[in-house]
């Protein structure tokens, strides 16, 4: 009986063996796009309900400071004060603000959103200082809040809205977005409107594109429009002050940043 029983017993053969490997070679294929895409559409969803948890906070605050907007600082006034929606200016060395998660939730808007540390990231951001993962990618808009020492200094001819009264239309003027990596440093995000100059770059984590929220509440993901303002996630990958050439992506960013006096 073990004799017959064992005769009955059969082993793949290396071409069955070879087939096999080579369909799961396929469905791997055409599984993992799919599965890609799955997982940055979450990671797109997830931003964008980071970006309104802060605009409603923003929100929030100005109501309980009697409509004043939450102080947007730049650099070197966040560090020196620390009293500023978010209180670190990150870099890609060893700095304690590129890690300290006490710089964000205890900051102005800190325990508006409940002293949470990943709402102030996208998840796409996977960048990393030389002392670990920072814990910001989301910046303010220059134009709105009030920026200290920096007031008129680089759009002298814009509006700086300290009362969201102030804001003409708040469903066309961006509160948050998230910045790339390269230029992030304070919570500032500011270009020079009136010379199409990139002072600071945003990210493209999104297929190409950016989040954004807006005073009204709500966001949006734009998709980049030049080549040129999609740059690799990396130490060097922006530079500093960059030409907008051709504007077309500079002029969406401009006309949802402020309004001339």
């Amino acid at each position: 009986m073990r004799h017959v029983f064992a005769a009955t017993q059969r082993a793949f053969t290396l071409i069955e063996l070879l087939v096999v490997i080579a369909i799961i070679a396929i469905l791997a294929g055409l599984l993992l796009p799919a599965l890609g895409s799955a997982k940055g559409r979450a990671q797109t969803a997830t931003c964008l309900n980071n970006l309104r948890q802060l605009t409603l906070a923003w929100s929030i605050y100005a109501d309980d400071n009697g409509d004043l907007l939450v102080n947007n600082h730049g650099r070197p006034e966040t560090i020196t004060k620390r009293n500023n929606w978010a209180n670190n200016v990150q870099d890609w060395g060893t700095s304690d603000d590129n890690i300290n998660t006490t710089l964000v939730t205890d900051a102005l808007l800190g325990p508006y959103v409940g002293r949470s540390v990943p709402v102030f990231k996208c998840p796409s951001d996977r960048s990393q200082a030389a002392n670990g993962d920072r814990i910001r990618s989301v910046s303010m808009n220059c134009m709105v809040g009030d920026p200290g020492e920096l007031t008129n200094k680089f759009n002298p001819e814009y509006l700086q809205f300290f009362m969201s009264a102030s804001i003409p239309d708040p469903s066309k003027i961006f509160v948050f977005l998230d910045e790339h990596p390269d230029t992030i440093n304070d919570g500032f995000f500011m270009n020079r409107l009136a010379d199409y100059q990139w002072g600071n770059r945003p990210a493209s984590f999104h297929n190409g594109g950016g989040n954004f929220s807006f005073a009204d509440g709500h966001t949006e993901t734009h998709r980049w429009q030049v080549g040129d303002t999609v740059r690799p996630p990396i130490q060097g990958g922006a530079g500093g002050n960059i030409a907008a050439s051709p504007p077309t992506d500079f002029d969406w960013v401009k006309e949802r940043t402020s309004v001339k006096k």
